[in-house]
């Protein structure tokens, strides 16, 4: 993205140079457009965090938990916010088309920037073939004349399209779609808080039985809070999003430190208001929380009618909007990768828009491949795909720790102006978070579930940092090679 103001040095000159960066920014200033508005910014901040996931996928962690999934939601909402914390403190002062990865970069070396960015291309484009295929299930059953294949062709083809137009074209989809997301979330916090007290016409006052009535909070063990947490941690994935946006912007510094501060309250209010609603008007062993979904559950148990056919629209729409920013996030990510050497050079070049529009289409790419493995070998190549990208996640987020541990100091000794974003409690909180991530993982190589997901995933994360380590050796060898040449050849001696 455009770094108009960037300190983080991605242009041709200075890669992976180690010195100071420059306040007014690299080449790339000349290059993406800083074409997206505030009231962008401000709804790709808000509907980063409100996922299909959340609409459907919370069934599932319910019925694992019970009522105590809100404590996993509350540890994974928790984990969010400090990582987003890190996140914005290296953002607010360095804006960057490849935010972590740059940072990463810079921080720990070459290969980090290398590894994390790579795997971080390949988790958004298997989430494109991912949630193409959601959409054209859904658009299938509202006309079935038009095979699924030909559904998910036409949401990636149009979804394409709009990303190539502008990245003000993204900015205004997705300003929409996080529109209706955030409305439909408020809306069904309104009527269903209503609906737990009783004020509903013709409703009943639930209280909070539900939530210790049908075997207690933790009716699974408190074990069952960690499996739970396993299965709602990854939702939580795109609100970093805005970071990489924001560098389009006209002041991404106020920009980032806007959405890293409302964090708390997007969280809070989305994910744990609404699951608390859940749980307090339904029985969590109901079976049709996992069958119809937690929220459709919901609205059917309060009496809305034709609550299925609104939560696939608004579904769709979540669905259509993780697309849109998938695609945008996958192909700033390897834009910014082309710029440092990572990537093929055509990656970072843009055409007369703005946009990078080669490292959109291979972004695109990947993800029609995928989507066509998921219809020619569900069973085994595309679950390799889903089960090797499950993890990432927590990989992103633990670089993120680890580059904010180093860049810290940088930041406070090169550019103290820029410091206007602080992580709390910094270093102690940051290695309390460290600890953390590493618990998580941990826990996923014990979770007989979740041992699958993360043995792939750090299988194909050994295999792309083992190339990001030999990149950097072969760079620094040429480099070292270069200098020892210029040292006997001095110029004008030859």
């Amino acid at each position: 993205m455009g770094v108009r103001q960037s300190n983080v040095t991605e242009g041709a000159e200075g890669e992976h140079s180690g010195h100071p960066p420059s306040p007014e920014g690299p080449a790339e200033q000349d290059s993406l457009k800083a074409g997206l508005k505030n009231r962008h910014l401000s709804m790709i901040a808000i509907g980063g965090v409100i996922g299909a996931g959340l609409f459907v996928g919370s069934g599932a962690g319910i019925a694992k938990a019970g009522p105590g999934i809100l404590v996993s939601y509350l540890l994974a909402g928790l984990l969010v916010v400090l990582v987003m914390r890190m996140l914005g403190e290296m953002a607010a002062a360095n804006p960057s088309s490849g935010s972590f990865s740059t940072y990463a970069d810079r921080a720990l070396g070459r290969w980090a920037g290398f590894t994390i960015g790579w795997l971080y291309w390949f988790f958004w484009v298997v989430v494109l073939a991912v949630e193409a295929t959601a959409a054209a299930t859904i658009l299938t059953g509202w006309l079935p004349s038009v095979p699924q294949w030909a559904w998910a062709l036409i949401v990636m083809v149009l979804l394409t399209a709009t990303n190539l137009a502008s990245v003000g074209s993204y900015g205004e989809f997705e300003f929409w779609f996080a529109g209706i997301k955030v409305v439909a979330i408020t809306a069904f916090i309104v009527i269903a808080g209503l609906a737990v007290f009783g004020l509903l016409p013709g409703s009943e006052a639930t209280g909070t039985s539900n939530l210790t009535d049908h075997g207690g909070f933790l009716p699974n063990g408190p074990g069952a809070i960690l499996s739970g947490m396993l299965l709602v941690v990854f939702s939580f994935m795109g609100s970093e999003i805005v970071t990489l946006a924001a560098g389009e912007s006209a002041h991404p510094e106020k920009m980032v430190r806007r959405a890293t501060n409302s964090v708390i309250w997007r969280i809070g209010s989305f994910y744990l208001g609404s699951i608390l609603l859940v749980v307090m008007l339904l029985p969590w062993n109901s079976k049709a929380v996992v069958d119809e979904g937690p929220y459709v559950a919901a609205l059917n148990e309060i009496g809305i009618p034709h609550a299925g056919t609104i939560m696939d629209v608004i579904v769709v729409t979540a669905v259509l909007s993780c697309l849109n920013s998938g695609l945008y996030t996958a192909s700033r990510m390897a834009f910014s990768l082309g710029r440092r050497g990572d990537a093929p050079k055509s990656f970072s070049q843009v055409d007369k828009r703005g946009v990078p529009a080669v490292a959109i289409w291979s972004s695109v790419a990947f993800g029609f491949v995928a989507v066509i493995f998921n219809y020619t070998s569900p069973d085994t190549v595309f679950q390799f795909l889903l089960n090797s990208s499950g993890a990432v996640a927590l990989f992103v987020w633990l670089v993120i720790c680890l580059s904010q541990l180093r860049m810290r100091p940088m930041i406070e000794r090169e550019t103290p102006e820029r410091h206007t974003v602080r992580m709390w409690l910094y270093p102690y909180l940051t290695y309390a978070t460290i600890g953390l991530i590493l618990f998580v993982i941990g826990y996923m190589f014990y979770d007989k579930e979740g041992r699958e997901q993360m043995v792939m995933s750090v299988a194909v994360g050994v295999v792309v940092l083992a190339l990001g380590v030999w990149l950097q050796r072969k760079h620094g060898n040429r480099e070292a090679a270069e200098k020892a040449s210029a040292e006997a050849y001095p110029a004008g001696k030859g």
